[in-house]
């Protein structure tokens, strides 16, 4: 693995896809990247002499791309990561949003701190090898001394840009809420473990590998207060807002009925709206709430697998993209997905807006815009998502010499999004090659999944792990 401040040399890519101000697509591609930050862009007979001859002397780690395609790395806006433990879960596999959560609430009860961390290790893996190189993670519920430290230390093990979600619920089955009440915490407790988590471990400069970002679950597990107040705290930090809004009708109907608004009038009510803010899903957002999120410029984390999985809906994203709204990709739970691929949820979302709203609803490469500046944008971070110099150097390399791309050699970069999803060749994280030639270089998988697995299984059987 190259160290992050070594000299990287991208060359001879077929195309480079910059996403930057010009949407520029480069035949012949090169890029160079030092100290993590990237350096150059441009065609490979162009590349400066120096670095050339730093190539020459051996003095780089140059990577020859001809036959793959790069792109800025991935950007996933919506995760949680210790789902990957229950996977296709008996008695949760067809069930709506509600049911499924209540099925699988006395599952995740018995979650440990070492399961957090395996979990946050495998879907971390699963992401960068399809060439997602940032992810939040939303992490509300914490059994058994967990804590979510224990994800941010596992993140720094792998090498993924992370922004931790601190979640938290506290309306509890009493109290009109929808989890157990031995799920939820105190508020003023949860309140001081997010300022502390801020304060250890939040990193608001440029090119940050780490942030912390202050996210109650959602309108049905969490107090008027308790949103009002972590409003509060996170712009006293100056730090991100997350929650998940308007996901099924269900989630609506709760709205309506207990606070007598739609989710986006309560989201506004409380402070929720903002370019510091993004939620989760939005399936149910009607015209007034696009219009709402649109003016204040909120965005949206958009999970196309998993509405589908749990039948929520069509997100009306060609209406959101159209009205201004910002909007992100987010693969969810893999238990509500199964799958955490973040290629292949760009080409689901692309499937299902023509599915929902005609064949113009959305191209290829709106799909990739979507997974890449789109994600930058909803996560407030404006040195991610695109290749240009001063960016973060963050790759996704896909090699498409293979059968699956067979026959799209005409136009390779839209073949990323109608073909078979690909797993990367290299994923550049902060210019450290952390999957080299199809192969994660920053854990041992085959061990670490031995792990994950003896973990799945004891929390499935009961165990406790």
């Amino acid at each position: 693995m190259t160290d992050r401040h070594d000299l990287l040399i991208l060359r001879h890519a077929d195309v480079l896809v910059t996403m930057d101000d010009r949407r520029r697509e480069i035949a012949d591609g090169a890029l160079v990247a030092e100290g993590g930050i990237v350096r150059w862009v441009g065609p490979t007979p162009e590349l400066p002499a120096d670095w050339r001859d730093a190539a020459a002397q051996g003095a780089a780690r140059v990577l020859d791309l001809t036959g793959h395609v790069a792109m800025p790395g991935l950007v996933n806006t919506h995760h949680h990561m210790f789902q990957s433990l229950t996977r296709a879960l008996p008695g949760a596999q067809d069930a709506d949003l509600f049911g499924w959560l209540r099925t699988l609430y006395p599952v995740w009860a018995r979650l440990t701190p070492e399961m957090v961390r395996v979990s946050t290790v495998t879907a971390m893996a699963e992401l960068l090898l399809s060439g997602c190189t940032t992810s939040s993670d939303h992490l509300y519920l914490y059994p058994n001394g967990s804590r979510l430290d224990d994800a941010i230390e596992a993140a720094g093990q792998v090498g993924m840009r992370f922004h931790a979600a601190r979640g938290s619920m506290s309306v509890g089955e009493s109290a009109g809420g929808l989890p157990p009440d031995a799920l939820v915490e105190d508020e003023a407790a949860i309140l001081l473990d997010t300022q502390r988590l801020i304060e250890r471990w939040h990193d608001p400069s440029r090119h940050a590998m780490r942030r912390v970002v202050v996210a109650p679950c959602s309108p049905f597990s969490v107090s008027r207060e308790l949103m009002r107040e972590s409003a509060a705290l996170a712009r006293a930090f100056g730090v991100s807002m997350h929650t998940h809004l308007a996901e099924n009708d269900d989630d609506v109907a709760y709205s309506r009925e207990r606070f007598g608004m739609t989710p986006a009038e309560y989201a506004e009510d409380l402070g929720w709206v903002g370019r510091d803010v993004w939620h989760a899903h939005c399936v149910k957002l009607d015209p007034e709430g696009i219009a709402r999120f649109a003016r204040t410029g909120t965005g949206v984390a958009h999970c196309p697998c998993s509405n589908m999985r749990l039948a929520s809906g069509i997100a009306p994203v060609r209406a959101m993209r159209d009205a201004g709204v910002p909007v992100g990709l987010g693969v969810d739970g893999s238990a509500s997905n199964d799958g955490a691929h973040l290629l292949g949820e760009a080409r689901q979302a692309l499937l299902l807006q023509r599915v929902g709203f005609g064949p113009a609803a959305m191209t290829a490469r709106e799909a990739l815009e979507i997974a890449t500046l789109g994600g930058a944008r909803v996560l407030g971070r404006d040195d991610i998502g695109a290749l240009a110099p001063d960016m973060s150097a963050d790759v996704a390399v896909f090699d498409l010499r293979g059968v699956a791309h067979a026959g799209a050699g005409t136009d390779p970069v839209a073949s990323l999004v109608f073909c078979t999803p690909a797993q990367t060749a290299y994923t550049v994280v902060d210019g450290r090659v952390v999957v080299d030639a199809g192969r994660l270089a920053t854990v041992d998988l085959p061990v670490h999944l031995e792990r994950h697995r003896a973990a799945a299984a004891h929390l499935a059987a009961g165990a406790g792990g």
